[in-house]
């Protein structure tokens, strides 16, 4: 059993023809249509919909946002098909031809442990925004995350069973869910299929809900997130050294020691829970995180006084350098080892 799942806000005028359309092809057991508060003029879209057989149509009283209506169609399959092979879910701006549907629909079949990902080939006559909004964000992506993905913001997709209860726990509920997707179904072990689809835009895209501003900022601080952690676990284990080493004892040893404890508590909890988004038990991911901690810190003293030692540094500068080097370190093997669920084949 396959379903379709489309978020809608004030869709275009056509969307019950392609809804039945998709219906006639009869790839999908049922197709689920959220509306996400469109307003009074769109009333007789959504009640042709309602007239078209094995379609549902759930409904927001107000817009809540893009990531809130895939999170409410996700949770009525969860709870009415769970034996689903999974869900693709589609725009309502006309953005996704007929086949693609079709084509997503059946890489999900033949790998049903995926997240298929429709990636467009942004030629031709593509509106800036979604260009370079598309090129900014994959290679943060890929910077910060460690997923290498064509198109990062494409809402055509192929959602596996198992990965939904996973999605119904994302806080996100605007467009950055799509991006907050793709970190959960990376750090929760599945892999990602790319399956290339059609460029369509009508009217420039001019249809579309999307904010370039605000929803552009949305996005980025899904990513940002990372970072921010990182500088305030830096500063607080950097405040800390200073202030035993200079107020207390003139030793690198017991200033790392104490500043290490503080920082990598408040790291460890933050990024866990908002970072890299795991359910993993404690149990599992906290003895490789305290693992992690005493060898960078043994490796991070080593740094800091063999920089005194060698190059005659000040203790401040050689701690900024030492755990700049720490940092990057930590980061990739926190991302790729510890925090990140390996599915068995």
């Amino acid at each position: 059993m396959l379903l379709a799942l489309i978020p809608a806000y004030n869709p275009i005028e056509t969307l019950a023809d392609y809804v039945q359309a998709l219906v006639d092809k009869k790839v999908f057991h049922k197709m689920i249509i959220v509306d996400d508060g469109s307003g009074p003029t769109h009333c007789d879209i959504f009640a042709a919909l309602k007239h078209i057989p094995d379609v549902i149509v759930l409904r927001h009283a107000v817009n809540r946002g893009k990531g809130a209506a895939l999170k409410t169609g996700l949770n009525y399959i969860a709870c009415e098909c769970p034996e689903s092979i999974g869900v693709v879910t589609i725009d309502a701006d006309g953005q996704h031809a007929l086949e693609d549907a079709c084509q997503v629909a059946q890489n999900l079949k033949d790998n049903p442990e995926y997240l298929i990902v429709g990636v467009r080939n942004f030629k031709g006559q593509v509106p800036k925004r979604s260009l370079w909004g598309n090129n900014i964000t994959r290679y943060a992506l890929k910077m910060v995350v460690g997923i290498k993905l064509s198109d990062t913001q494409s809402g055509l997709r192929g959602i596996p069973q198992a990965l939904i209860s996973t999605l119904l726990t994302i806080e996100s509920n605007a467009y950055e869910f799509e991006l907050d997707m793709l970190i959960a179904a990376n750090h929760h072990g599945f892999k990602i299929k790319e399956v290339p689809i059609q460029t369509i835009y009508l009217d420039g895209n001019m249809r579309s809900s999307f904010r370039p501003l605000w929803d552009s900022l949305r996005i980025y601080f899904v990513l940002l997130r990372f970072s921010i952690i990182a500088i305030l676990s830096a500063m607080l284990d950097y405040g800390i050294f200073m202030l035993v080493y200079f107020l207390i004892a003139r030793n690198v040893m017991a200033a790392l020691i104490c500043s290490r404890i503080v920082s990598v508590t408040f790291n460890y909890l933050n990024v866990r829970r908002y970072a890299f988004r795991s359910n993993e038990k404690h149990t599992h991911t906290l003895p490789k995180y305290l693992t992690l901690a005493v060898v960078s810190g043994i490796m991070a003293y080593t740094l800091i006084t063999g920089f005194m030692n060698l190059f005659g540094w000040q203790v401040m500068w050689a701690k900024i350098i030492a755990e700049f080097i720490m940092f990057i370190i930590n980061f990739l093997v926190q991302r790729d080892f510890i925090f990140r669920k390996h599915r068995s084949a």
